[in-house]
């Protein structure tokens, strides 16, 4: 445990992903070490389910929880953030009893509301940033998102930004997705339809509520969105959620760009079938760079004070997502992968953030 704990942190402070599922730990590390910013990488979570649970039986675990972990929190050492089953209410149970049980209120919780710690943006950093990255990698190759069908899936607070990311260039959303299946909607969703789905999910009803209001829309049952028509892939549901199954619907539907928005979105052999497919896949580790970027905003001693504006936040997350993005394409180029190869930014996320973690290590005396 020691030697894998000081290869989480070589990098600076951890940053670390809670989430009521436990894995990610080393895409965690390889995440923050790809970015320029000064954090290390961590994971963490429990196997408690909050589904069906009410608001006070989940403040009293968020309490426990935090009985055990605030002793390894705090500015200089690791701070929370957001992951699946983990958002504004948690955060908050989490933060208040750090707070009762240290004694001071600092330690950078991540969350949305401002006046007790985080940022503002929160929510949106992640799910934007993945749609800025999406943007990039088309103009590389000559290509907008207007006019695009692009398939979701998810309808979490990820799912839902990229979606709300999506309209104002020009894209062609047509899909979401729940445990119990996925909404199609072929018409595209727009400002309306996005209204009508995040108060649907405010209310924690089912997506077939939508069917009521738009009767020409499908909710189809046990079933993953990935056989639909498009040109654009947002998996935001689920760790390895696209398996070889899926990755050959992908390919059969016309599909040309997959942007991985959860961790590890596709399982080692979906990649492999959508290289020879010739579907570029962006992965995680370096589309996710929008989330890393607030996080390293959040470190600031002075952010309490700092007032971001809409357009200073989508800036500093746009120029985070274009250092990883060349970063990374430059990285597979010196080591003879080409932008031709549909799979160079796994490669050159890989590979440089590996080099990133073992200069560090190397330069610290930990190897």
């Amino acid at each position: 445990m020691p030697n894998i704990f000081k290869f989480w942190s070589v990098c600076w402070n951890l940053r670390d992903a809670l989430s009521s599922e436990c894995h990610g730990l080393m895409t965690e590390t390889l995440k923050n070490a790809l970015s320029l910013y000064k954090l290390g990488g961590a994971a963490g979570g429990s196997d408690f389910d909050p589904k069906g649970k009410s608001d006070n039986e989940i403040m009293r675990f968020c309490q426990s929880f935090m009985d055990e972990l605030y002793r390894y929190l705090g500015p200089d050492q690791d701070f929370p953030a957001e992951d699946i089953g983990v958002g504004p209410r948690e955060m908050g149970y989490l933060f208040g009893q750090y707070r009762r049980l240290s004694g001071h209120f600092q330690g950078n919780f991540t969350g949305p509301k401002i006046f007790w710690s985080g940022s503002s943006f929160r929510t949106e950093a992640t799910g934007y940033g993945l749609v800025f990255f999406a943007r990039l990698l088309l103009a590389e190759m000559n290509k907008e998102l207007k006019g695009l069908r692009c398939v979701i899936s998810g309808s979490g607070k990820i799912a839902m930004h990229v979606l709300e990311k999506l309209l104002p260039c020009g894209a062609i959303p047509i899909t979401v997705s729940d445990s119990k299946g996925y909404l199609l909607d072929e018409d595209g969703f727009d400002y309306m339809k996005y209204s009508l789905l995040r108060d649907i999910k405010a209310q924690q009803k089912s997506l077939k509520e939508y069917l009521k209001s738009y009767p020409h829309a499908k909710y189809i049952d046990d079933a993953k969105p990935w056989s639909q028509r498009c040109d654009v892939a947002f998996p935001c549901a689920s760790h390895n959620e696209i398996d070889q199954g899926e990755a050959v619907a992908i390919s059969n539907s016309g599909c040309r760009v997959l942007v991985e928005c959860s961790n590890m979105s596709c399982t080692v052999q979906a990649v492999d079938i959508l290289r020879k497919a010739k579907v570029i896949v962006a992965p995680a580790k370096a589309t996710a760079a929008g989330g890393v970027a607030l996080g390293e905003i959040e470190l600031n001693p002075e952010f309490n004070l700092m007032q971001l504006s809409v357009e200073d936040f989508e800036n500093r997350i746009q120029d985070a997502i274009k250092q990883t993005y060349e970063r990374s394409v430059k990285a597979a180029q010196d080591y003879g992968i080409m932008k031709e190869s549909p799979e160079f930014l796994v490669h050159g996320a890989n590979i440089c953030a590996f080099l990133n973690i073992a200069q560090a290590m190397t330069d610290q005396g930990c190897v």
